[in-house]
């Protein structure tokens, strides 16, 4: 692999990779609609956002105990559209499909397209804005109830985001 090519790799992208970890008992009501505004009704879903988005704050903040987030890197988001993403009629996202319905050559000009902004994958209707998971092998390495800094997997985890995703896909 060429310079150019390991550093477009591991190059991270606006975006944040937000993940539910927690089920659906005892959530509070504002938080559950919350939760219905990210598009996040499942454990083990997955959504991407923009981090500079109005508001997506404000909302992480509400359900840091019930999710973990951070910022996604090329690579992993090529794997995940790849190997997860889902057009309408839960088809797998394929070459032809992303050609004919959005004039992308290729998964990975639609990552690129994706990671600098120039679509927004929870505004689009030709790919599904939920990626669902399974759940992570080995399993979760830590408490599912307790924040990411204090020994848990709930919360913000910047980078290390990468790593689970991988696990998950």
């Amino acid at each position: 692999m060429s310079a150019q090519a390991e550093a477009q790799a591991s190059r991270v992208c606006n975006l944040y990779a937000i993940l539910r970890v927690r089920g659906t008992a005892d959530v509070p009501p504002d938080v559950d609609y919350t939760l219905k505004l990210l598009r996040l009704h499942k454990p083990n879903h997955l959504v991407l956002y923009p981090i500079d988005m109005p508001g997506i704050q404000g909302m992480l903040q509400k359900v840091k105990d019930w999710v973990t987030w951070g910022e996604i890197e090329y690579s992993t988001l090529v794997e995940l559209l790849e190997k997860r993403g889902r057009a309408p009629g839960n088809r797998k996202l394929t070459a032809e499909y992303i050609s004919q319905s959005l004039g992308v050559g290729s998964i990975a000009e639609l990552a690129e397209m994706i990671c600098k902004g120039d679509l927004k994958l929870h505004q689009q209707e030709k790919i599904k804005p939920v990626f669902r998971l399974k759940p992570p092998s080995k399993g979760y390495k830590r408490s599912i109830k307790k924040p990411y800094k204090s020994g848990g997997e709930l919360g913000y985890r910047g980078l290390a985001i990468n790593e689970l995703i991988r696990r998950m896909i």
